[in-house]
């Protein structure tokens, strides 16, 4: 573990609110809305991960964003900025900022004045300048952002005055605005970060998080739980939740558990199988929404022999989709046949995916001289929205390909250690997925298979193919949606053909929750969010 990480570790274990808990150690949780959460955020700063983890333990909660994606309306919408203008050609976006913001004030840091320009200009010349004293205090680098070539976007940031801001762009993007409104795109606080590099401790920025948003973070017990209070001077809606509590139980039994004898309110990835056992239950409810979402089994395709198209093709053939989906999903997931699931605007109906045919798989492995293969697979130790459970998916491609003849060796890590590890790419597959953050296609295609996302170490297929990426740089350099849908489903057809993933399941996003929770948000995309979340006293309308 980096010294910087377990520093962190050590510290952020002890007290961290002016209210004293005994020992910190095994406490009494405060009252307030307790959600079940599955693990241990990697930081308190999503700009640096891509995991959902951590992205629902703090991009919703501590931070705000310059803009906002509205899924009831469709459309981008004002966050700290109220209004934005894009110029003719489309290279210049001019922002004005919102007025009267304050950051949360901690034991760790004061604001001295309200949010402005330089705090803009300090969050994304982070992840776009080298010479930026923050940039590279960040041992994974900015995933995400690196992903997509946020740096080489982004020409240079201008400050107009203290309210208004002008990203420069270097080519017209039509996803410039939706990358804006991720849960990656948050806004810290430049004061406190000068502040804390005067002190020699600069890292302390994405561990003691400092933010605009509706909960400033109180108290992280590791293996334990995250401790929020209400930001009482929050710039959006009224807060209703007084104190909100991330209660870390990484089983899903543990987690119902804990829903029906009332220690938690709401919780996070149930298992599919799990379900059934709520019907005895009337005060929970079960809200399931279709995800935004794509379960997936990477191969590495700079990996020997799976940089033969002819074996990848064939490791397609021989996995049944539908019996993971009765196994794994039970009927809370449909198949998915390209990167893409049904909701997007621009799905492809007219997909051709490499269906079950064991027999197919046999020939093309003869073909490509491949006999008496062994190959491992990497599966998440952990349930995610896209996959319930990555280990028992593996277990079923593990006895599929038995069938023809190929070993599957299954591997799996604490989540910790699989997120650190997975940054070395020395795996031949991985039983991996993602949940996008907004409606724009590029937020599927982009992060996940982009030339770019491979040297951000995103592509976990190591995978970089020409005619895809003019694919995506010709869908970035329109505006019109029939136009984008085309280049897209032109980009879906060539990972068909070229197989450097097989897309498992689009998985319904599902939470359990107490029936005196209401206005709790269940979006298709993105992390969680309870700023507008409501908790009746129990027995009372």
């Amino acid at each position: 573990m980096p010294v910087i990480v377990k520093r962190w570790y050590q510290q952020m274990s002890l007290c961290l609110s002016s209210i004293v808990l005994a020992a910190c150690g095994q406490v009494q949780l405060p009252s307030g809305l307790v959600y079940c959460s599955e693990g241990n955020p990697e930081s308190f700063n999503p700009q640096l991960v891509t995991s959902g983890t951590t992205i629902d333990a703090t991009s919703h909660q501590i931070y705000s964003r310059l803009v906002n994606y509205s899924q009831e309306k469709a459309e981008i919408t004002p966050g700290l900025a109220t209004s934005w203008q894009v110029s003719d050609d489309g290279l210049s976006y001019v922002f004005t900022l919102r007025e009267h913001v304050s950051f949360h004030k901690t034991r760790h840091f004061t604001p001295a004045r309200d949010f402005n320009a330089d705090d803009v200009l300090f969050s994304f010349n982070r992840i776009i300048d080298p010479l930026h004293p923050y940039h590279l205090v960040s041992r994974t680098g900015y995933p995400f952002f690196q992903s997509i070539g946020f740096a080489d976007l982004i020409g240079y940031i201008e400050k107009v005055n203290d309210y208004q801001v002008i990203f420069h762009l270097t080519r017209k993007d039509a996803s410039f605005l939706s990358n804006l409104a991720t849960d990656f795109a948050v806004v810290l606080s430049a004061e406190y970060g000068y502040q804390l590099l005067a002190q020699g401790t600069p890292e302390d920025i994405d561990y003691y998080a400092v933010g605009t948003g509706p909960f400033q973070l109180s108290q992280y017990v590791k293996n334990e739980y995250i401790r929020f209070k209400k930001n009482p001077v929050y710039w959006g809606p009224t807060v209703e939740i007084d104190q909100l509590v991330f209660d870390i139980t990484p089983r899903s039994t543990a987690r119902i558990a804990k829903l029906i004898t009332g220690d938690c309110s709401v919780s996070a990835l149930p298992k599919a199988g799990e379900l059934a056992v709520l019907d005895q239950h009337k005060d929970i409810i079960i809200d399931a929404k279709p995800g935004l979402n794509v379960a997936f089994w990477a191969f590495n395709t700079q990996k020997p022999p799976l940089d033969d198209v002819r074996v990848r093709r064939a490791l397609a053939h021989a996995i049944d989709k539908n019996n993971i989906l009765d196994v794994v999903y039970n009927d809370t997931a449909v198949e998915a046949t390209g990167v893409l699931p049904p909701a997007s605007w621009a799905y492809s109906k007219n997909l051709s995916p490499n269906e079950y045919n064991p027999e197919k798989a046999k020939v093309l492995l003869h073909q490509a001289g491949v006999s008496n293969l062994s190959i491992n697979v990497w599966a998440m130790p952990v349930a995610r929205i896209y996959n319930p459970s990555a280990l028992k998916t593996a277990e079923l491609i593990q006895a599929d390909l038995a069938r023809i003849g190929v070993k599957l060796n299954i591997i799996s890590y604490d989540w910790s250690v699989f997120t650190q590890k997975l940054a070395s790419s020395n795996y031949d597959s991985v039983l991996i997925g993602w949940n996008a953050d907004n409606s724009d296609p590029d937020n599927f295609f982009t992060p996940l298979l982009s030339c770019a996302a491979l040297a951000s170490n995103n592509n976990r297929s190591r995978w970089c193919n020409k005619d895809f990426e003019h694919l995506l740089t010709q869908a970035q350099s329109v505006s019109t949606q029939p136009e984008r849908k085309a280049f897209y489903q032109s980009a879906e057809a060539i990972i068909s053909d070229q197989v450097p993933l097989v897309t498992i399941a689009h998985a319904k996003k599902v939470v359990l929750k107490k029936s005196n929770i209401t206005a709790m948000q269940i979006r298709p995309y993105g992390g969680i969010s309870f700023a507008k979340t409501t908790q009746a006293i129990e027995g009372t309308e």
